[in-house]
């Protein structure tokens, strides 16, 4: 199989896993109860929730992927697609903005706005809040 080009992730040998001066205590580098969660809700984040019934699972990812992007970290710390699948739900596209100290704000509504995001707008809308001075080169210039 052919080397993959750029950084590699390998998993842990068995020599990860022996204990070391610091594991003294018996964790190892593969036990699960020694694994620490991530922060809930890390800030700046996005929330994306979208109808699942609808099948907009890849959009919401290409979304995100974009997002991540354009927004690399520490700009954006994390973004979490919600699936929502009830009658309440159906047809809805939302993207959150979570920032620290302050409630989560609306960016887009798919169905307030009346149709899911243009990623130019929704970019511009989320780098005014988390990267104000930041361009995003094409995406900033105006359309004639």
């Amino acid at each position: 199989m052919a080397e993959m080009a750029g950084a590699s992730c390998p998993l842990p040998s068995e020599q990860d896993n022996k204990v070391s001066g610091e594991q003294a205590k018996g964790n190892l580098v593969l036990d699960p109860s020694t694994f620490i969660p991530p922060v809930p809700l890390a800030s700046p984040s996005i929330i994306i929730e979208f109808c699942d019934r609808c099948r907009w699972l890849h959009r919401a990812t290409w979304v995100s992927t974009e997002l991540f992007l354009t927004f690399p970290s520490p700009a954006l710390k994390a973004i979490s697609i919600i699936p929502l699948n009830s009658e309440e739900t159906g047809g809805r596209f939302r993207v959150w903005l979570n920032l620290e100290g302050s409630p989560s704000q609306l960016m887009w509504d798919r169905k307030i706005e009346g149709g899911f995001p243009e990623l130019k707008s929704l970019k511009q809308r989320i780098r005014d809040h988390v990267q104000p001075g930041k361009s995003l080169g094409h995406s900033d210039k105006k359309s004639e």
